[in-house]
């Protein structure tokens, strides 16, 4: 697509015509395709806003690490929040930082496991290990769990010994699934406190976790 048909198709009053177009773009050197996908940061529609985010994160450069910053912080739709920070990952270490504000400051799901599984693919245990313990101290199930697998990704860091601590502390929990993913994340470390650990949640109320503990025992 020619680039003045890509304008045509940004200003067009039909969606799925302006998401052709920012798709189009990918075609394009990024200092053309940035202004022109900068231009739909407030379209209407929050699949446009998406595409936008996606689009951005494959053009980086000074101007569309700023507007992904801006789609993340303040977008009213989650789903382009979690877009804008998964885009923002791939700029590499330099987007940690912004997504660990982020974490703390906006408390959907959606985005928090978006940025979970984005800071999990950089090499940042410190900050992978504050947003799991922040995930794991909240009331969301699914942002707990997640964060529990993030913690077990710090294996082989500098941050192993604080991250299993945090996991053991998590088997008194009052939430059998939680105490179910303490049980299958402590089969992920060769460590005599966690076969210790799991030796007692084989006493478990919930047939779940303990089904979960001999499991995870055949690990050793």
């Amino acid at each position: 697509m020619k680039i003045e048909e890509i304008k045509a198709s940004l200003n067009s009053n039909d969606s799925q015509v302006r998401m052709r177009g920012i798709t189009a773009l990918k075609n394009y050197e990024t200092e053309i395709a940035v202004p022109l996908l900068k231009s739909r940061l407030e379209d209407r529609e929050f699949l446009v806003r998406s595409f936008v985010a996606m689009g951005l994160g494959k053009k980086q450069n000074a101007d569309s690490f700023a507007a992904l910053l801006k789609l993340m912080k303040f977008d009213r739709d989650p789903n382009v929040r979690a877009e804008a920070a998964n885009s923002l990952s791939l700029f590499g270490v330099i987007s940690a930082s912004h997504l660990v504000v982020a974490f703390n400051q906006d408390d959907h799901w959606l985005v928090r496991r978006s940025i979970l599984a984005a800071l999990n693919e950089l090499n940042c245990p410190e900050e992978m290990f504050e947003v799991a313990v922040t995930g794991i101290q909240g009331e969301d199930i699914p942002v707990a769990e997640s964060s529990i697998d993030c913690l077990v990704g710090l294996r082989g860091s500098e941050k192993e010994a604080a991250a299993l601590e945090q996991i053991i502390n998590l088997a008194t929990s009052d939430n059998w699934r939680i105490r179910q993913k303490v049980a299958q994340a402590l089969g992920r470390f060769t460590n005599e406190l966690a076969i210790a650990k799991l030796q007692e949640l084989r006493s478990d109320p919930d047939h779940r976790v303990v089904a979960a503990v001999l499991e995870s025992l055949l690990e050793f």
